[in-house]
């Protein structure tokens, strides 16, 4: 599924691009498959290996409702599967370069009527370091439609040229954020795609996603890649090209 030149331009300038459909119904159906019951099971006794962080809004005594999980791949072979799958892998060739490493598998979990807003901020104010450049890139494939009812991703378009915006802090999930948190933006760009499309998108573009309102979960993947070499913490090794096993 090699990119247009037209797909190439549109990713340079806006900062992200959308691929409807880019894996089976077949496929996200395993993957639903693996995620059910996830809640409880986390709940009950995290799977070795990963990192659960918990909705804090959510009352724990009546129930806990994951807001995300990292290293996903180890609770859904079928995430597994599709880290290095070249339905994703192609993509994101044509986008930073053929030597490739996972740097993680993040699970956004956005249940129905619980999951929180994500506010606006840059992926890269998460991974600076001294040793770094933001090349990296996300790709966010949706297990469940997104809608805007349901708290589906939003886009500052052609953000990401005016490079890193200095972010606020906070003790909490998706703690790092700019200032004004999640207050609307006449320059945001909502973007509902359906289940088994992908969002690709670098890490300096200004993102955030609204508060799961409706009465269906919006569950999605989000796949960042690294340009192997490119000095980041956490990376989990080559999947294509130089240093790839």
């Amino acid at each position: 599924m090699r990119l247009t030149a037209e797909e190439r331009g549109f990713f340079e300038t806006q900062g992200y691009l959308v691929k409807q459909d880019l894996i089976s119904p077949e496929w996200v159906a395993e993957i639903r498959a693996d995620l059910a019951g996830l809640h409880e099971r986390m709940a009950e006794q995290p799977a070795e290996g990963v990192h659960v962080s918990w909705e804090h809004e959510v009352d724990p005594t009546v129930q806990r409702r994951i807001k995300q999980l990292m290293h996903a791949e180890l609770v859904s072979p079928a995430l597994d599967r599709l880290c290095r799958s070249d339905e994703v892998l192609d993509v994101v060739a044509d986008l930073i370069g053929p030597d490739i490493s996972l740097y993680h598998c993040k699970l956004l979990m956005k249940a129905a009527r619980d999951g929180t807003v994500t506010p606006w901020h840059q992926d890269y104010s998460y991974w600076v370091t001294p040793d770094n450049q933001p090349l990296m890139l996300n790709c966010m494939l949706q297990i469940d439609a997104s809608t805007h009812e349901n708290g589906c991703l939003q886009m500052v378009p052609g953000s990401h040229r005016q490079g890193l915006v200095e972010h606020d802090t906070k003790a909490i999930p998706f703690g790092r954020f700019l200032p004004g948190y999640f207050q609307p933006r006449p320059d945001a760009v909502p973007i509902p795609i359906s289940a088994g499309s992908a969002i690709f998108f670098g890490p300096l573009i200004i993102h955030g996603s609204d508060a799961n309102r409706s009465d269906h979960d919006r569950r999605a993947v989000t796949l960042a890649y690294n340009v192997t070499g490119n000095a980041t913490r956490g990376s989990r090794g080559g999947v294509r090209g130089e240093g790839s096993d």
